[in-house]
């Protein structure tokens, strides 16, 4: 949702009428043969062979082969993947979307809510078994704004009188050990305002804990790590969100020896750092912002999040030399674990002498 919005503030299916020589199937030469004289009327003349139309597969393999084209195949959601080995161990994960009134969890409320649920081999990092899938729509008690309709097609006549099936969203959360939002710093606290257990599981985010840059993306908006695998959907209703987010996380990563779904495994395994730059001489703000941080406007401080103690610890050297000047400083340091990532609530907070 929160993507959907951003794109507005800032396919076709692939025709083939522009390619005129596209090649065809072969047509075998048809003989000529006198034309008869028919009284009354005129003889038609000798036509051209009629192209025979190729399959649409067979279309799209012929413009793959050629270097000035790339395909796009529309993405079919998977509801069943080869079994686990016998004794293989599993990590059962959910994928989740909203779309809701608005950005601010504080007085919008969620619209739709989609759950994809899958277990992921361990030793693969391979979605495994059956797919199960919640998808409900809920009436937030007033209008939903026109924008929000204008992205999500859903309108207060879609959503009234619904309410989420909490029973169902309950079955299918059963046994789950870790939750993966695109953007859950967006998606936790509407979900969690909803329907609090979802508070006591840990989460990952596919859009903060992988990142895209490094492995060659050029955005890290959904739609576009599906299009870099060669797929469209119609995006921004929950659901097609949640299928193409397991189609993009069950591929190998572009620079990395396993799949998204390994990656963001383990992330959830290992706490994060929130580093605030305390006291911060204001000449370095240019310096902080350069590095990757942001202003805090609550708290008043330029802040970073590192994704282990190694980062953490150069990014702590980097801080004296370039922020402070090889100045003595106390930063403060918040930990987070997957259990606290993503949500209004705080971490560990401590404080750390560079």
């Amino acid at each position: 949702m929160i993507e959907a919005i951003m794109d507005t503030m800032n396919n076709d299916q692939l025709g083939f009428e522009f390619l005129p020589d596209l090649p065809t199937a072969p047509v075998a030469p048809k003989k000529r043969v006198p034309a008869k004289r028919v009284t009354g009327a005129v003889a038609a003349p000798t036509s051209a062979p009629v192209p025979v139309p190729m399959e649409s597969e067979a279309m799209a393999r012929v413009l793959e082969a050629h270097p000035d084209y790339q395909v796009l195949r529309r993405l079919a959601p998977r509801l069943q993947w080869p079994d686990a080995a016998p004794g293989a161990a599993v990590t059962r994960v959910v994928l989740l979307d909203t779309e809701t009134t608005g950005l601010d969890q504080s007085k919008d409320q969620i619209i739709e809510l989609a759950i994809v649920r899958v277990d992921v081999d361990n030793a693969t990092g391979l979605p495994v078994g059956p797919v199960q899938v919640y998808d409900g729509l809920e009436d937030p008690g007033r209008p939903i704004p026109k924008e929000v309709v204008a992205i999500t097609g859903i309108t207060d006549a879609d959503v009234q009188g619904q309410r989420l099936d909490e029973a169902q969203v309950a079955a299918i959360m059963q046994g789950v050990d870790l939750v993966i939002a695109h953007n859950a710093g967006f998606d936790r606290p509407f979900v969690e305002a909803r329907l609090p257990y979802f508070a006591n599981l840990p989460w990952a985010c596919s859009f903060a804990d992988i990142d895209w840059k490094a492995q060659g993306r050029g955005s890290a908006k959904l739609e576009s790590l599906a299009q870099a695998l060669g797929l469209f959907y119609d995006a921004h209703r929950a659901e097609m969100d949640c299928h193409a987010l397991l189609a993009v996380l069950a591929a190998q990563l572009p620079q990395a020896p396993h799949t998204g779904l390994a990656q963001l495994m383990a992330a959830a395994s290992r706490p994060s750092f929130r580093l605030s730059a305390t006291n911060a001489p204001f000449e370095s703000k240019d310096k902080l912002k350069a590095r990757g941080y942001r202003w805090n406007a609550d708290q008043r401080v330029w802040q970073t999040r590192l994704t282990d103690p190694d980062a953490l610890a150069q990014e702590c050297t980097w801080l004296k030399e370039n922020a402070y000047n090889q100045r003595s400083a106390a930063v403060q340091l918040e930990k987070l674990d997957a259990l606290a990532k993503y949500s209004a609530r705080g971490g560990v907070v401590t404080h750390q002498q560079l």
